[in-house]
């Protein structure tokens, strides 16, 4: 189990009404077995990559409580995501807490209807046009990381 930043000291952002994470807290980690040279074999290949690399949620799931803790969220769990900022599908590393917060719902989200957030679109866009060559790994992950909301327009994907 990751260590997780100490209780109360993390702090969300807002942009146009969506969750941020606390860039202090949450900076952002890549995995070393993920590069732009080996993307045909790791994040692009044919039959997925972040099934095998995703950790069990025996783990995660006492991470995110103790995450919660850290940003202060009182919400209902199983309304937010404890998500990757650089998404598996982008090379994220898959359990550094530096890559790992717990997002709350979107705006408008109904309580009680399971996890629901407009950043894993984003993500899959992002993923999509690092596999197909229009961006450069590196470059989605600096954008998702910079602000998620923004990544897409950043890039010229939408």
């Amino acid at each position: 189990m990751q260590r997780q930043p100490a209780a109360g000291s993390c702090h969300y952002r807002y942009e146009k009404g969506e969750p941020l994470e606390d860039p202090a807290c949450t900076p952002g980690a890549i995995s070393p077995a993920v590069t732009q040279a080996d993307l045909k074999s790791t994040i692009c290949r044919k039959g997925g990559y972040t099934s095998g690399v995703r950790p069990s949620t025996y783990v995660t799931g006492q991470e995110k409580k103790l995450n919660a803790a850290s940003y202060g969220y009182t919400g209902r769990m199983g309304d937010a995501e404890y998500d990757h900022l650089i998404s598996l599908q982008l090379g994220g590393d898959p359990n550094d807490y530096r890559n790992l917060w717990v997002e709350p719902a979107d705006p408008g989200h109904k309580k009680g209807s399971g996890v629901n957030n407009l950043k894993d679109p984003v993500e899959t866009k992002l993923h999509t046009a690092v596999c197909s060559g229009r961006v450069t790994l590196a470059a989605a992950q600096s954008a998702i990381v910079t602000d998620w909301t923004t990544a897409l327009s950043r890039l010229g994907l939408g």
